[in-house]
């Protein structure tokens, strides 16, 4: 089969949070096949095909992105929403191998991590279109040994040292194809772009004891305008020097 999209989702909870993208993924995009690679029996009917884990490895999902049964094929992590159809995404594929987005927060040492210049940031694997073939099945089992070589718990600081090392083609998706910030939303001009796939951490927080469990992007952007404010208030704090649209008044 040519084009899919697959979610590698351990434990029910974020199987439940895979069957919830994946209707929105379904809801925008009929006839689209969505496979799900799980360690829970049950087989979710939103998905085509549902496959066993292959290992209880921290990131197992990198074993899993080679074994893919589509040609070019979309990963999505389990906190991820369709807020419209993909269009002509798959066709980046043609032209390049691997497309991803750049990962948030680039001030941060944790994102920093990796090395490289600071405008070659670490890119968020949790939006992921490539074409499988001989040349990218080398790529993730490098990536694999590298993250297992490095010990450390994020992966994304081995895929931007992958990256920057090898000679890999790669395509910077532009954010709407990853909102990591639906805040942006409030920015963007008409004209400017369309939203098409949400990637919010806030769609886990009830699985973090943070509250209870988000499904809209309405809800989404009234929690994140909240936590960008008191964010701003910590990071600054006389109310002059606080952006435009966060001063009292």
């Amino acid at each position: 089969m040519r084009d899919g999209v697959i979610y590698v989702a351990v434990g029910g909870d974020y199987v439940d949070l895979a069957v919830q993208s994946a209707e929105s993924v379904k809801r925008w995009n009929p006839g689209l096949a969505v496979d799900l690679v799980t360690d829970v029996a049950q087989r979710p009917e939103v998905f085509d095909a549902v496959h066993v884990a292959p290992s209880s490895h921290p990131r197992v999902y990198l074993e899993c992105l080679g074994a893919a049964r589509f040609e070019r094929v979309l990963y999505l992590d389990a906190d991820t929403l369709a807020l419209a159809p993909f269009g002509d995404l798959f066709d980046i594929a043609d032209r390049f191998p691997l497309a991803l987005a750049h990962d948030v927060r680039r001030r941060s040492a944790l994102v920093k991590e990796g090395g490289g210049p600071y405008a070659f940031p670490q890119m968020n694997s949790g939006v992921m279109l490539y074409r499988q073939g001989a040349r990218m099945q080398a790529f993730f089992d490098a990536w694999k040994a590298r993250y297992d070589a490095l010990g450390l718990l994020r992966d994304q600081v081995s895929l931007k040292q992958l990256l920057w090392e090898g000679e890999l083609p790669f395509y910077v998706l532009p954010p709407e194809f990853n909102l990591r910030r639906t805040t942006l939303l409030d920015a963007w001009e008409p004209l400017d772009a369309d939203p098409v796939i949400l990637h919010s951490h806030r769609l886990l927080q009830h699985l973090r004891g943070q509250g209870a469990q988000v499904t809209t992007l309405d809800e989404i952007r009234v929690l994140e305008r909240a936590a960008l404010a008191e964010e701003w208030a910590n990071e600054l704090d006389l109310p002059e020097f606080r952006p435009l649209g966060f001063r009292d008044g």
